[in-house]
């Protein structure tokens, strides 16, 4: 059989599977077209209204659909703003909520544009060629600041090159593509043209942007304006060097009058997201330290505007705090993550931590992540991202201790589907005896009495977290018979720095696979796993764990390794992460640590493996490049191994971006592990 008749085989081995669980009313590929989620939630100053964005899926087009609706609190009248053939994002309201500015690509590419509320009017404020960010109003409404990237100049090594003169008409080959900077490429975006972000200020009456900012520096949002209208904060590092300091940051403020920049802070690490008490009096912001680790908590400090004396607001909290805001001059609501969920909670001047919801979730379709935002009126009412382990991202509103759900997207496709369910699971791994946190999926119509096959996923970063979330990936596999778990290995965010950093220069090892092992047995106790049909599966990082466990143990029937890392060595000096990733996960250059970076490598134990694997990476990834993948399906065949390397034409590390390539991703991954079913 060819490898072109096989792949037929395989796709119509899974149209079989998405055809029988449209006839039993489960979870099908067809259903992730019809998903809808919340994905930006923005309320007004004075708690009347939120604007936020709609995200579907156009299948005619194979893309996302963002569109703009609004919410009328006092009415509880719901309507779109803007929803048609084009795109919205980065809606903000104005200090008077008259006005709302976004960006959209309504007049043929990404502008900024802005809203008049009460004459519903509209108008593009820009006419720029490259992509803005970062919008931001000034106190008193009069302007709107945001970053934008300004192109190179070519370099003088690229003006001395000479070349003769084309000839009209002429048909020569491409230009050769010169590359002299340390971060030249990025995944999903590929080979980057030279260029720096700066900070600019547009009128809203329109008009010209102008541009703050000078320098062959990175000027990084998210921005904020002084409470006199003089001066934008924003973060950036200044240092000869900078593009080497990758755990390096300090913030700064930039005259609009005149383009002074004067430093603000400088504590080592990185620092971000500065935001004004409404008394002007006290600057709050994020700072992570310099430490090369791989992982490290985000603290909330405070500095008073006068003295330029810090405190750091979170000493004890021994979890990242994400996202914050100002609720009052003394206290603030805080975003962090705890124990496979997205939290919000209120922090007092005092260190006192109260609880709000736990229901942030939902604006990952594909696999269950930890994910969600909010956003904080003036009078304390919070809008946010609200979401199960049934339902993507809806939009809820919680005011005086009371949360309420806004939005219902999903009713309509979702409210007759029979779900796998979601269940809870804590276990110690046999490595240590670390207490592992876990979930797994039954099938809908669950009978506890029979047996199931098992299919292990593994979650990326690995500084990442899975959690009780909707997932359209894994509710399909569950909709095809198998019980799904997932859990957060060492390594995994949400339980504190010491749990994320036991996996520091370990990641991949026999320690992170010990804990998802001993997750299999502890499935297998529980009675209704089928010890003989076991699978595993795993993207990214969670690509690599497949691959090496796989090189430790013949267990599983069969493999589905997502875009993985197999060679250390060759990652780090091709990947788009390489930088940052050696002086953070590594001892090391892999020259100088060579044995190191082997031992970690799924390719250090291929002569082990007999367990069948499929390899799955897009062609345009950069972040773990398909020679990666490549490598591993010609050592598998090398040995003889069952494997199929399954290459996606433009696909990046987002391997699953699409509707049609996250359908591809499952769909070929339950035809493959259909053939070891036993």
């Amino acid at each position: 059989m060819t490898a072109k008749t096989l792949c037929w085989a395989l796709m119509a081995t899974a149209m079989h599977y998405s055809l029988f669980a449209a006839e039993t009313g489960k979870f099908t590929s067809q259903d992730i077209f019809d998903l809808e989620y919340v994905s930006e939630v923005r309320i007004a100053r004075d708690g009347k209204r939120v604007a936020y964005v709609r995200s579907s899926h156009d299948i005619m087009t194979d893309g996302k659909r963002n569109n703009l609706w609004l919410y009328d609190l006092n009415t509880d009248s719901h309507y779109p703003l803007l929803a048609d053939q084009h795109n919205y994002s980065q809606p903000r309201w104005s200090p008077d909520g008259n006005h709302l500015a976004y960006l959209s690509n309504r007049s043929g590419r990404q502008q900024l544009h802005l809203y008049w509320l009460f004459e519903d009017k509209h108008a593009v404020l820009t006419q720029v060629n490259e992509s803005i960010g970062d919008i931001t109003w000034s106190p008193d409404g009069q302007w709107l600041a945001f970053t934008m990237q300004v192109p190179q100049e070519k370099s003088e090594f690229a003006r001395g090159v000479k070349k003769p003169v084309k000839p009209e008409g002429a048909k020569w080959a491409e230009e050769p593509i010169i590359i002299d900077k340390v971060r030249y490429q990025a995944d999903g975006s590929g080979i980057l043209e030279p260029a720096f972000k700066h900070v600019f200020v547009l009128p809203v009456s329109g008009g010209t942007p102008r541009q703050l900012t000078q320098g062959e520096f990175q000027h990084q949002g998210p921005l904020t304006w002084r409470p006199d209208n003089q001066a934008v904060l924003f973060s950036s590092n200044f240092a000869p060097d900078w593009e080497y300091q990758v755990a390096e940051s300090d913030l700064y403020q930039v005259s609009v009058a005149t383009g002074e920049v004067s430093q603000i802070s400088k504590l080592p690490g990185r620092e971000s997201d500065p935001q004004f008490s409404s008394d002007g009096r006290q600057l709050a912001f994020l700072s992570t330290g310099p430490e090369p680790v791989p992982y490290q908590n985000a603290r909330l400090y405070q500095m008073d505007w006068q003295t330029k004396q810090l405190e750091n607001l979170t000493p004890e909290l021994d979890r990242s705090v994400e996202a914050f805001a100002w609720q009052d001059n003394n206290s603030w609501v805080i975003q962090y993550d705890e124990r496979g969920k997205r939290l919000l909670a209120r922090l007092t001047e005092k260190g006192k931590l109260t609880s709000l919801t736990d229901s942030l979730s939902g604006t990952t379709l594909g696999r269950p992540y930890v994910s969600g935002s909010f956003d904080l009126a003036g009078d304390g009412t919070l809008v946010f991202t609200h979401g199960n382990s049934q339902r993507p991202a809806d939009m809820a509103l919680w005011r005086k201790g009371k949360t309420r759900q806004l939005t219902r997207l999903n009713e309509d496709l979702l409210g007759h589907k029979q779900l796998g369910q979601v269940h809870e699971i804590t276990y110690a791994s046999s490595f240590d005896g670390e207490p592992i946190h876990g979930w797994y999926i039954t099938p809908p119509d669950f009978d506890p009495v029979k047996k199931y096959p098992l299919l292990l996923e593994i979650h990326g970063g690995p500084h990442l977290a899975y959690g009780p979330h909707f997932s359209a990936e894994l509710q399909r596999y569950a909709a095809e018979g198998y019980v799904v778990f997932y859990d957060n290995h060492r390594g995994s965010t949400s339980y504190g720095e010491r749990f994320a950093l036991l996996l520091d220069g370990k990641y991949s090892s026999k320690e992170d696979f010990a804990d998802h092992d001993s997750g299999v047995d502890a499935m297998i106790a529980k009675g209704f796993i089928d010890p003989n049909n076991l699978f595993i599966a795993g993207g990214s990082a969670g690509g690599i764990a497949a691959a090496y466990a796989i090189g430790l143990t013949n267990r599983f029937n069969a493999a589905a390794i997502t875009k993985p890392v197999i060679n250390w060595v060759s990652k780090v000096l091709t990947a788009d992460s390489s930088l940052g990733q050696i002086s953070h996960q590594f001892p090391g250059m892999p020259w100088e640590h060579l044995d190191h970076y082997w031992q970690r490598s799924p390719l250090s134990l291929v002569g082990n493996v007999t367990t069948p694997a499929m390899i799955m990476t897009g062609e345009a990834d950069r972040r773990t490049p398909i020679s990666e993948s490549e490598q591993y399906y010609q050592a598998l065949k090398l040995r003889k191994v069952d494997s199929m390397l399954v290459r996606v034409p433009g696909a990046p590390h987002g391997i699953a971006g699409k509707p049609s390539r996250m359908i591809a991703k499952i769909e070929h991954t339950l035809a493959w592990f259909e053939r070891y079913r036993r």
